[in-house]
Parts: structure tokens; C-alpha cells; sequence
């Protein structure tokens, strides 16, 4: 396997969360801390418990806080392996909720968008054609996002259940088994993934097992607004990525298997760059094909040890910064193109155009059909391990 080793270093006081595949019989702990029926939010729309206490496909979805003393909090569900909430402090002290959610698992499942802060898996991204051969046998995937498989198809970790375990106030752990031909993809996959607080930063940590050769390429498809969910358009976020190429992209939005530089293009944001400031370019064929930023960031090498630093975002509004590090080659960035005030937050905003952007890190888009491209192949007796944390600070 030709895939970028992954190594998990230590960050001083991160407790691990360990998500799991979806196995066919789940089963949820819930540590004491997690009693009480109310999940911290803001004051005008707090989030009930019991709201998230329902039986999907048999199995018992639950909601689960996550704290830390310095004041960071998050909400996460097994419904999806989602992250509901992420309450940051922000200049004048009061928490700002920069993760856009949903107030109860029925509304996750009604949503037209499938993958508000969920786990995404087997295949996180586009897998073109919705096939892929290994050692020369294909496999047929299900096409649903034009005639392309995306974020695992027609059902994917965003929408199983998990097993979970609260390990303690600031840690759960997440295992889903992906049972061989789920969704097309050879292999039993043992997912485990592992969400954790620690002072200023949420840690993801994913690791996978496989019986069978498979592609593997899991993210997280959290949806930011660093001003609060309702604060509307998340355009004048200052943005910086650490990448000197991009992907670009058919009209189907699968690479074209070239790696092209983003200097003296819309996609330059090697230097702090609002979302808006070109993002309306008209003359730019890419930026049609994604009806504005929907690609893959070619993340600059890591000239140390430990984490890559992919990206800073600032919300021009409340003045909090998020850093991302990852281990991943690549860095997703989309920019709530396709938001189209149909479903209603868990604040009673509604997911107006362009109110919530993401950083999704990830191995490359239709990598398993592109010899180029950092493999996603996961052999049986390797582990596939990878780390992303989501670091916050005040201007």
C-alpha cells in the first residue's frame, strides 16, 4: 500500500473519542455527567435530550456533552456519529455556537441535505462513475450525486447508527462495523472514532480495520459558521489554506487528475482571503462547476513532525479563529453553495445560501480511479489511523 503513513501524536490533555463503525447491534453508555435532559446552547433554542432518544433501524440513538473547564463544549449524536453544537468563547466571553445543527435526530433524518456534521465513510467525497477496480475486479457503487457515489452513497456513516461510550466529561467513543458490500465496498471495515476536548480544541481521531482489500477515506462534514449558527452569510470570513495547488474539476465535480497552482486564480488563498472576495467570479470555469468553492486543497507538506497546519478561518463578526491540522494530504473546502433555505437549525435559522462553510480533511476525491493520487487502499492486517483537530482562539 502506497498510502501516506499516518502517525498520532500526542496533544498534551486531548482525551481521546473514539467513534466506532455502525455494528449491527448497537449498544450505548452514557457516563453519570450526562444525565440531565438539557444539552448546554444558546438560551433561545437550548437542546432537549429526549429529542434525540429514538430507535433507528433498531437500534438506540442518544446525545451526548462534551466540556472542558476553560469553557469549550460540544454536543454529538450516534445518530450519524454527528457533531450537533461547538460552543467556543469568544471576545466578549459569551459562547458562540459555530457548528450548525439540527434540534432532534427526526430532523437530521428529514433533512434534504444528509450529512450536517456527520461521520463520513466508507468513502468521504466523489468516487467518479460510482465504481473502482481493485486487482482488476470492479465494483458497482450507488450513483447518488449525479452519475458519481458521494460521502459513501446511497446510505452512508452519516446516517447509521453507532455504537457509543462517553469515556468521561470531554471524550466519546464511536465503533460502527461496515459489513463487507455495504453500499458496494468490499471488506468488513471496523470503524472507530474517537471525539475529545481538550482546552481550546476538539481532536478527532479515526482508525480502521479491514478483512478485505477496500478503499477507506473517512472525514467529518461539520458545517461552520465561526460568527454563530444564524448569524447569517459566511462570506466575509477571512480565509488562509496551506496549499499551493488545488484539484480541479469537471462539471460533474471529479478531479481531472491533474494538481494545477491556485497562484493568480480565485482559489489562491495562501494568504488570508475573504470567501466573497472572488468567489462570484463569473469568468472562472471552475468556480461554475462548483457554483462556487466545492474542491479539494493539495495541502503544502508537513516540514515537521506531528500535525499539518491546513488551515486559519477568522468569523469577521465574533472575532474567534479556528486553526485546522490534520494528517491528511488533503483539505475539502465547500462553501454552502447548494444551501437552500429548506431546512430549519436548531437556533430556528433557516441553511440559507452560503450561511456555513466546511474544512473537510481527506485523502483526495475519486483517488481509487486515480493512479496519481495518494492511495486510499487499505490492506487486510494494516491500520488505517488519522488525526484532525479543530483549534480555537479570539482575535
Amino acid at each position: 500500500m502506497n498510502r501516506k503513513k499516518h502517525f498520532m501524536p500526542l496533544i498534551a490533555g486531548a482525551a481521546l473519542i473514539t467513534i466506532a463503525a455502525c455494528n449491527n447491534s448497537a449498544t450505548t453508555e452514557q457516563a453519570s455527567a450526562n444525565d440531565s435532559t438539557k444539552v448546554e446552547a444558546s438560551s433561545a433554542s437550548p437542546l432537549d435530550k429526549k429529542n434525540f432518544e429514538a430507535t433507528v433501524d433498531g437500534k438506540q440513538t442518544d446525545l451526548y456533552t462534551l466540556k472542558t473547564a476553560n469553557g469549550l463544549s460540544a454536543a454529538v449524536t450516534n445518530f450519524g456519529g454527528r457533531l450537533v453544537g461547538l460552543w467556543v468563547p469568544g471576545k466578549d466571553g459569551q459562547k458562540t455556537d459555530v457548528v450548525v445543527g439540527f434540534g432532534s435526530v427526526k430532523q437530521y433524518q428529514d433533512s434534504t441535505d444528509a450529512f450536517f456534521g456527520g461521520l463520513i465513510g466508507r468513502y468521504g467525497n466523489r468516487i467518479g462513475k460510482a465504481k473502482f477496480s481493485l486487482d482488476g475486479k470492479e465494483y458497482k457503487l450507488f450513483a447518488n450525486n449525479g452519475p458519481n457515489t458521494l460521502h459513501g452513497g446511497k446510505k452512508g456513516y452519516s446516517s447509521c447508527v453507532w455504537d457509543a461510550k462517553q469515556v468521561n466529561d470531554s471524550t466519546v467513543e464511536l465503533t460502527y462495523l461496515s459489513k463487507d458490500m455495504e453500499e458496494g465496498f468490499p471488506g468488513n471495515l471496523n470503524v472507530k472514532v474517537t471525539y475529545a476536548l481538550a482546552n481550546d480544541e476538539l481532536k478527532i481521531d479515526y482508525e480502521a480495520t479491514t478483512d478485505k482489500k477496500t478503499v477507506c477515506n473517512l472525514t467529518n462534514h461539520a458545517y461552520f459558521n465561526l460568527n454563530g449558527e444564524g448569524s447569517g452569510t459566511i462570506n466575509n470570513h477571512l480565509v488562509q489554506i496551506n496549499a499551493d495547488k488545488y484539484t480541479p474539476v469537471d462539471a460533474t465535480l471529479i478531479p481531472t487528475g491533474k494538481n494545477e497552482p491556485v497562484a493568480s486564480t480565485p482559489f489562491d488563498f495562501t494568504k488570508p482571503t475573504t470567501i466573497g472576495a472572488r468567489v462570484n467570479d463569473t469568468t472562472n470555469v471552475q468556480l461554475k462547476n462548483g457554483k462556487g468553492y466545492d474542491h479539494n486543497f493539495v495541502l503544502n507538506a508537513n516540514t515537521g513532525s506531528g500535525l499539518n497546519h491546513a488551515a486559519t478561518v477568522v468569523g469577521d463578526k465574533s472575532g474567534i479563529v479556528m486553526d485546522v491540522l490534520t494528517q491528511e494530504p488533503g483539505l475539502q473546502f465547500y462553501g454552502g453553495n447548494f444551501m437552500a433555505s429548506k431546512n430549519t437549525f436548531k437556533s430556528g435559522a433557516k441553511d440559507d445560501f452560503r450561511t456555513a462553510f466546511c474544512m473537510e480533511t481527506q485523502h483526495f476525491p475519486d483517488s481509487p480511479n486515480q493512479p496519481s493520487f495518494p492511495s486510499t487502499t487499505l490492506n487486510p492486517g494494516q491500520t488505517y489511523k488519522t488525526s484532525t483537530v479543530y483549534k480555537f482562539s479570539v482575535k
